[in-house]
């Protein structure tokens, strides 16, 4: 496992890792946020209106109302990366990273704009009677590129499973069993069953559950999280105040936290933003391609509020509650995964400035520390000898090794700082730093709620996961129905719902690391799509007022 997530994080180093990737990103952000003049904030009063079908027309064609549309999208993209998505840029990034995923989601809400706009203008009707849209739709009709339309598709088949797939379920399941002590198996295997309930009735059935879903979990969320910041209101302005006084340098060490630079902060925040709202990589363009409308761009101004739902409110409260209770930069009990561990050649103490300094350059990948290789002695559980151990990139305490539930006494092996059969043979717990799901789990706990906050995250991180995981499974359906034709869509269904089960209790750090390459991969062919046609889409924008003050000539536009 461990080889496999070193071959993928190289792959990831040269597309989603990359500095040039969320330049891109923002780039293209920022070009349409110009050359549009500015549509999140303009047209976002009007993107309300219509989200609540006050321009409907009789006859409109589509499977789902805007309403339902924006639910099945936002709950494609409200689910781990905000609770653990947001967890991991800080736990990496530090506070900084948080700035930088509400920069992505400002101008994410832009590309939103534009990237549904298009897509829903060359949807097409397949055979079954179903519309089917999405950015390889006008990569096929309009840029008369089928080749990048396939590789689009392929990417996005991929991503069901990388993004809204895998780490879901592997986020819930790991949820339910540090909370309430179910095997992650069983866990997988029962929502595996009701996954199937649902996905099989096609996107009829899955508009549905999802608007009566997103709702539901949204105020849930929403109250839990208050609960904590207000418990802890001495610290909301200085959290505020530490997402934006290191934006620039980076932050230094705190408590368990080593420290993070400005390119960890900002190639985390971005690239965690994405992950959360996922504007630019064309995955809610198929959503919203369902949609009934007579013109695409009213569908394109509905999209406007997906990331300022996503990412703008829910990510930030769940920042706020990370940082208010200071969860994020203390150690805490938990059991220690395979590749977040590392054994230092040497030994190095936590309370030496000199020598702490060193490790966070090591960290950063600034300074390669030497990693140990050999045997070490283990009396009791407790390792002894000249090394150190790190885990989740802080110094670890009281490191405790198990095997068959009881502490272990003899040798282990270590070989290039990573122990043989951990995970497997050998169990081992401490205290370190954690990150992702259960961290926001640990930070609710702070809160009136006390200890049952807990609970609030488990369910939340189930209805959100869970919705995530339908909607991108109707992501690869109608990509499976482009690439090959509407009689493959029950295969890939079966496949989506076994690799849902298989997930439930697989290494979450690959998981992870699988999910940004398949992001990345789809979104760089749309980011170049859409660019080629950003003539087309301030003429069809106009086009849109001309018609609607046609339509409705006693209503207010902003144009």
């Amino acid at each position: 496992m461990q080889t496999l997530n070193d071959f993928l994080v190289l792959i990831d180093s040269y597309i989603g890792s990359a500095v040039w990737f969320p330049y891109a990103l923002l780039g293209t952000g920022l070009f349409f946020t110009i050359y549009l003049g500015f549509p999140q904030l303009r047209y976002f009063g009007h993107a309300l209106k219509v989200v609540r079908g006050k321009f409907d027309k009789h006859g409109d064609e589509g499977d789902a109302s805007h309403f339902q549309a924006l639910a099945t999208a936002l709950s494609g993209t409200v689910g781990t990366g905000n609770i653990g998505g947001v967890a991991l840029a800080v736990y990496i990034g530090g506070p900084a990273a948080l700035f930088w995923m509400l920069v992505t989601a400002f101008f994410g809400m832009t590309t939103k704009f534009v990237e549904v706009t298009l897509s829903h203008k060359y949807r097409e009707k397949t055979a079954d009677g179903t519309m089917a849209g999405g950015p390889m739709y006008y990569m096929k009709n309009r840029l008369n590129m089928k080749w990048l339309a396939a590789i689009f598709a392929v990417a996005t088949i991929l991503s069901s499973f990388g993004t809204g797939n895998m780490p879901q379920i592997n986020n819930i399941s790991n949820a339910l069993f540090s909370t309430f002590g179910i095997k992650q198996w069983i866990s997988g295997l029962v929502l595996a069953i009701i996954l199937a309930m649902v996905i099989l009735g096609g996107i009829r059935r899955i508009v549905k559950v999802t608007e009566k879903l997103v709702p539901t979990m949204a105020i849930l969320y929403f109250l839990g999280a208050l609960a904590v910041i207000l418990y802890n209101y001495e610290n909301i302005i200085p959290s505020f105040i530490s997402i934006f006084e290191d934006v620039f340098t980076g932050t230094a060490a705190t408590g368990g936290f080593v420290g993070a630079t400005f390119s960890y902060a900002f190639i985390r925040g971005v690239g965690r933003g994405l992950f959360s709202n996922e504007a630019g990589q064309g995955s809610a363009p198929i959503a919203h391609a369902a949609a009934k409308a007579h013109e695409p761009v009213s569908e394109g101004m509905v999209a406007i509020l997906e990331p300022f739902i996503d990412t703008i409110v829910i990510c930030t409260l769940t920042g706020l509650v990370l940082l208010s209770s200071g969860v994020w930069k203390e150690k805490h009990q938990n059991t220690f995964q395979p590749t977040d561990l590392e054994v230092l050649a040497t030994v190095f103490d936590e309370n030496d400035t000199t020598r702490r300094n060193q490790v966070y350059r090591h960290l950063v990948g600034k300074e390669a520390l030497p990693l140990y290789t050999g045997s070490v002695d283990v009396e009791e559980g407790r390792i002894s000898g000249d090394v150190t151990i790190i885990h989740a990139r802080s110094f670890a305490e009281d490191v405790t090794v198990y095997q068959a539930g009881t502490p272990y006494t003899g040798a282990l092996t270590v070989d290039n700082g990573r122990i043989q059969g951990m995970g497997t043979t050998f169990i081992i717990q401490g205290k370190s730093l954690i990150h992702s799901a259960p961290l926001t789990a640990e930070a609710f706990k702070h809160g009136y709620f006390g200890r049952y906050g807990e609970y609030i995250v488990t369910i939340g991180l189930l209805l959100f996961a869970f919705s995530t995981a339908i909607s991108w499974s109707y992501y690869g359906d109608r990509a499976t129905t482009y690439l090959f034709g509407s009689k493959y869509v029950m295969h890939y269904r079966v496949v989506y719902i076994l690799g849902f089960f298989f997930a439930s209790f697989a290494d979450t750090t690959v998981i992870w690391t699988l999910a940004g390459i398949t992001i990345a991969l789809m979104t760089i062919p749309n980011l170049a799509g859409i660019l080629f046609l950003h003539k087309e889409m301030k003429s069809t924008v106009k086009n849109y007022w001309i018609d609607f003050k046609k339509d409705w000539p006693n209503e207010k536009t902003p144009e």
